[in-house]
């Protein structure tokens, strides 16, 4: 009985991540491939600046 709830709790729990993380592709393919690619070049974009804000502490111009 206790398996029989687990295993019902664990498909529920299964079906909603997958579910949630299927509107969300489907959400960046309404977007378009251009609105994706732009969202990635800003991303990376932040990344490296995060880096090297990060690694360039010692001796910056002033």
């Amino acid at each position: 009985m206790i398996m029989n709830r687990f295993g019902i709790g664990f498909l529920v729990f299964a079906a909603t991540t997958l579910l949630s993380s299927c509107s969300v592709i489907e959400g960046i393919f309404k977007a378009g491939v251009w609105s994706g690619i732009i969202v990635v070049v800003i991303v990376v974009a932040l990344i490296v600046w995060l880096i090297s804000r990060f690694t360039n502490r010692g001796g910056g111009v002033n």
